[in-house]
């Protein structure tokens, strides 16, 4: 599988505006239960963030070749001071995989944010994941206005925008009523939004609307669903028919209320199902893998992956509602792309190169 050529219009930008973290990696052969110790089988330390991980996945997949990135990729997010971790590990990937990291914050208030994840190999390597935010949610972080400042900064303006859910809530609802809105010609970025995780309040139906690319899993569209509907995001003891609604009857939700462009539901092994505005749907299959080692940044990896290649596309001028004609074939690269990374362990250093995906 190939990169194709688009002569562009104008140069293609993303902007992840998003988390960053150092992931301690635990693998082991089960979880622990109530006050027991296990002997692990190993522990890595890693750079992640969900923002993070979308940053190197949207470069990673912009290189047609070792020497040629042919997507800009920049990254809005913090950090805290005289990090080393930071100096060591997470700038030096995210640069090595294409992306500025010239807007990235070096915090006084708080530590770089942190996950501590335990993937348990008896299951498929399922991980489970404990965050601790800490400069993702302070600092600049918590302000809209200096985010969208530093957009403004970018040499060249961004064409797609990438959010997800590990920065504040008021800060992400801020972020995509901004844009969303199109406050000016120059500020209309499209929209990729990942609400991963949804947060416990949900997300308002002013924030969401107008979104030009929502990308979910199967548990997140019956949440986000919830929330569009006005009902608790997660309540146990008084579940609705949503709960029990199908990818295909969940998307349409989002086209009709929300006045969402482009709905992407991730079914795990099962694939991908994808739905337009304007009437394109449909299912793209999973891909076989002879075996999961970490499904850390499966999802990340699918985010990126398909934003840079609507990047590449708005780059050549035509409308999103054209890009109709290309998305299964952006979701089937997403999708084995993060096929690929699976069968890795770790987050960012998961995530194929492009040209490795021949």
């Amino acid at each position: 599988m190939g990169i194709k050529e688009t002569p562009f219009a104008a140069n293609p930008h993303i902007c992840i505006i998003g988390s960053l973290n150092i992931d301690f990696v635990t693998s082991t052969p089960r979880c622990p239960g109530p006050g027991e110790t296990l002997t692990a089988t190993s522990l890595s330390v890693t750079a992640g963030g969900k923002g993070g991980n979308q940053a190197v996945a949207c470069g990673r997949a912009s290189f047609t070749s070792k020497s040629n990135q042919n997507v800009a990729v920049s990254m809005i997010g913090a950090v805290g001071t005289d990090d080393v971790y930071y100096t060591t590990l997470l700038k030096p990937t995210l640069e090595h995989s294409g992306v500025s990291t010239s807007s990235i914050e070096e915090s006084t208030d708080a530590q770089t944010g942190s996950a501590s994840i335990i993937v348990e190999e008896a299951v498929g390597g399922e991980n489970r994941i404990l965050v601790v935010p800490g400069a993702n949610h302070a600092g600049m972080m918590g302000d809209v206005a200096q985010i969208v400042t530093a957009v403004k900064r970018q040499s060249v303006p961004p064409s797609v925008i990438v959010l997800q859910g590990e920065i504040p809530r008021k800060t992400t609802l801020g972020l995509l009523e901004y844009f969303n809105g199109g406050v000016s010609a120059t500020d209309r970025a499209r929209v990729v939004f990942n609400p991963a995780p949804v947060f416990p309040e949900g997300i308002s139906l002013a924030a969401l609307r107008y979104t030009s690319v929502l990308i979910m899993n199967e548990t997140e569209a019956v949440q986000m669903s919830r929330s569009i509907a006005g009902l608790p995001v997660s309540d146990c003891e008084q579940p609705t028919e949503l709960d029990s609604l199908r990818p295909e009857q969940l998307a349409p939700r989002f086209h009709e209320t929300a006045e969402v462009q482009i709905v992407l539901i991730t079914l795990g092994a099962k694939g991908v199902y994808f739905s337009t505005r304007s009437g394109r749907r449909g299912t793209v299959p999973g891909v076989k893998v002879t075996k999961v080692v970490d499904t850390t940044a499966a999802g990340d990896t699918f985010v990126g992956y398909f934003s840079t290649a609507l990047a590449r596309f708005l780059a050549s001028g035509l409308s999103l509602e054209e890009f109709d004609s290309e998305i299964q074939d952006a979701v089937e690269k997403a999708n084995s792309a993060a096929a690929r990374c699976v069968q890795r362990r770790g987050a960012m250093q998961s995530i194929p190169f492009a040209y490795d995906m021949e």
